[in-house]
């Protein structure tokens, strides 16, 4: 697997990759959308592969928002084509978990990057905004939406308007990320949550991610529904059998997928 701009890495079922652009502070361009496309489809298809674990490379930012030379070349064909759009939605919707471990800046395309992980974890020197008014443009990578949903809609106007960045304890306290760590500690602490969910029910976390997303932009009766829809699937797998029979045993649970 032939990548540009990130690097790969895959031990112990956890894929971690590292956007690999630091003399431009990981800056996002066509290439590093093509790679990041590219490492969905290989954890999509390797069965080896339980999670994803995204990170920058260097100490100063883990992706510093979109390559400003080529934003002076986007016109109406580029906004409709909304490629860094697409890509998120997949990132979003991995079937396998995806953890953000955000060091430095993440700033607009690199702040819309993170919020399309299920988990955000910061480093102590993280910073993230959405500053794309100040070059007369918007967050267009999901970035107006995801940002009302995880800290409410007049924080998130307030963000956007201002483009106001936030320091990583700001961001803890409003919910825009889970956790802060120490910058040494980052990828370790990603991995140790990664390693932590590949202990569940393999289908269950599927499951359960699909559940959540869907729901939350329905009705609450609607999400009751998919959810128990979702339950009822996994009464019948072999893996509730496993892990109730685990549990009274008291012993780990050896989880299939089935």
């Amino acid at each position: 697997m032939e990548l540009e701009t990130i690097d790969l890495a895959v031990a112990d079922g956890i894929a971690v990759a590292t956007l690999n652009r630091p003399e431009v502070r990981n800056a996002l361009n066509a290439q590093v959308l093509s790679d990041l496309q590219a490492v969905l489809d290989r954890v999509h298809s390797d069965d080896a592969i339980g999670a994803l674990v995204l990170t920058g490379a260097g100490e100063k930012a883990f992706a510093a928002g979109a390559d400003i030379n080529q934003v002076l070349t986007y016109d109406i064909a580029t906004g409709l084509a909304s490629r860094m759009q697409r890509v998120y939605d997949a990132v979003e919707q991995c079937e396998k978990p995806t953890i953000a471990a955000v060091n430095g800046f993440a700033l607009g395309g690199g702040c819309e990057l993170a919020m399309a992980c299920d988990i955000r974890i910061a480093s102590d020197n993280a910073r993230f905004g959405l500053p794309e008014l100040t070059l007369g443009v918007l967050p267009g990578a999901g970035g107006t939406q995801r940002l009302s949903r995880l800290v409410g809609v007049g924080r998130a106007v307030e963000m956007i308007l201002t483009s106001r960045i936030l320091t990583a304890e700001e961001s803890r306290e409003m919910g825009l990320v889970t956790s802060v760590v120490p910058q040494a500690d980052l990828v370790a602490s990603a991995r140790h949550t990664a390693a932590t969910i590949l202990t569940k029910g393999p289908i269950a976390v599927r499951l359960a991610k699909t559940v959540i997303r869907a729901g939350f932009d329905a009705d609450r009766h609607t999400g009751q529904v998919i959810e128990q829809l979702a339950q009822t699937v996994l009464y019948a797998t072999t893996d509730k059998t496993e892990g109730a029979t685990a549990f009274l045993d008291k012993r780990p649970p050896q989880f299939t997928g089935r």
